[in-house]
C-alpha cells in the first residue's frame, strides 16, 4: 500500500462552483486569520499533543486554568494511557466541535501477538479489516455495549519484529483500536492486545508544526500577560475555522449573513460559492465571503440543483456561531429568505 491511499474523508478536497459573482464589505466581519488574541481565546481551537497519565478530561482542565477562561472542550477523548492529538476549543469554539465526528482518525498502534505469525499472514488478516466492521465496545467504555458499524480506511503495516506489531490505522470516530488488536488476533487464531497507541491525526489536526504541548501554552501566555507579547499564542491558537476545514461549505453574501444569524434558511439568492460534493441532507457550514464560520446547517437539494436554482430555501438553518449584527441587517428580505 503506498503513502497516497492513506486517506481519511478530510483529505477530500473542496470542489467550488461559482454560482455568482459578490464583493465583501470590509468594514464588517473579520477574515478569521486577522483576529486578535482575545477574540481567539474566545473562539479558538488548540492542536494539543497529549501525554500518557491524564484524562482527555483532565488536559482541557489545564488548558482551562492557563488561559483563564471559563469553557473549554475536546475533540475525541483518548484513554490516559494513549498519547497523540486532542483538539482543544475555546469558549464558544466548544459547540463547533461536533464537526469533527465525520471527519476521521488516525493512529499508530504498537500490537504484541501471543504467539509468532508470518508477515504475509499478519498483512493478509489487516486487509480482512478494511472496509466496514463489527465492534461491540469493551466492558470500560462510556457507551452501551452494543454491536455497532465503524468504517477502516485502511491499515497499513509499518513493522514487525518478533511479536510487536507496528501499523497505522485510519478509521471512523467511535472505532475502538484496543478492540481491534482483541479481533486481529482472534482472526490470527494466536491471540493479540494493543500495547502502545498513539493518535496522528483527528481530521486536518496532525502531527506537524501545529501540534503543542501543555508548557507551550504555559510559556506562551506568560509571555502574552507579563510582556504583552502574541505572537507566541496566535501561532499555537487557530480559528475555530480549522475544525471545519473539511467539510462541504456554502459561502454566503454580505446581506444574507445577519438573517441566517437570526435563524433565517438560506435561498438561492443569498449563494455566491458552494461545494460540487453537496448532497441532500448533507451538513454543511454556512461561510461569510471573508471565510468566517456562520453556522451549520441541512442541504434541502444537491449541489448541481443549488447551483441552477433562482429560487427556493437550498439550506436548512440547524446551527448559528456567529454573534447577530457582526454584518447589518438588510431590510430586503425577499433576497435572503425567498
Amino acid at each position: 500500500m503506498v503513502h497516497s491511499e492513506l486517506s481519511l474523508p478530510s483529505d477530500e478536497p473542496e470542489q467550488l462552483l461559482i454560482k455568482s459573482d459578490a464583493e465583501t464589505d470590509p468594514a464588517y466581519g473579520k477574515k478569521p486569520t486577522e483576529r486578535n488574541v482575545e477574540e481567539l481565546l474566545k473562539s479558538g481551537v488548540i492542536n494539543l499533543d497529549k501525554v500518557a497519565g491524564p484524562t482527555s478530561h483532565e488536559v482541557v482542565s489545564w488548558v482551562r486554568k492557563i488561559l483563564c477562561i471559563k469553557n473549554c472542550g475536546h475533540g475525541g477523548t483518548l484513554d490516559p494511557g494513549v498519547t497523540g492529538v486532542l483538539p482543544v476549543a475555546l469558549g464558544r469554539a466548544t459547540r463547533v466541535l461536533s464537526a469533527l465526528l465525520n471527519a476521521g482518525k488516525e493512529y499508530v498502534c504498537v500490537m504484541y501477538l501471543h504467539k509468532e505469525e508470518p508477515q504475509a499472514r499478519i498483512e493478509k488478516i489487516l486487509k480482512v479489516f478494511t472496509g466496514q466492521i463489527y465492534q461491540r465496545p469493551p466492558m470500560k467504555s462510556s457507551v452501551k455495549r452494543r454491536v455497532r458499524v465503524r468504517e477502516i480506511y485502511y491499515i497499513h503495516l509499518l513493522e514487525v519484529k518478533d511479536r510487536y506489531v507496528l501499523f497505522r490505522v485510519g478509521c471512523e470516530a467511535g472505532t475502538y483500536i484496543r478492540k481491534l488488536c482483541f479481533d486481529i488476533g482472534e482472526a490470527l487464531t494466536s491471540g493479540a492486545h494493543m500495547l502502545e497507541l498513539r493518535r496522528t491525526r483527528v481530521g486536518n489536526f496532525k502531527e506537524d508544526n501545529s501540534l503543542v504541548t501543555l508548557q507551550n501554552i504555559k510559556d506562551a501566555f506568560t509571555l502574552y500577560q507579563q510582556e504583552n507579547e502574541d505572537v507566541y499564542l496566535k501561532h499555537i491558537i487557530s480559528p475555530m475555522e480549522q475544525m471545519v476545514s473539511h467539510m462541504p461549505k456554502i459561502y454566503v453574501r454580505d446581506t444574507a449573513v445577519d438573517a441566517i444569524c437570526h435563524g433565517a434558511d438560506l435561498a438561492s439568492a443569498g449563494i455566491c460559492n458552494l461545494d460540487a460534493r453537496i448532497k441532500v441532507d448533507d451538513r454543511v457550514a454556512l461561510m461569510s465571503l471573508k471565510g468566517e464560520l456562520i453556522g451549520f446547517g441541512i442541504a434541502k437539494r444537491d449541489a448541481m440543483s443549488i447551483y441552477k436554482a433562482k429560487t427556493g430555501i437550498m439550506v436548512a438553518s440547524d446551527k448559528v456561531f456567529m454573534k447577530r449584527e457582526t454584518y447589518p441587517r438588510w431590510d430586503n428580505k425577499s433576497a435572503i429568505t425567498t
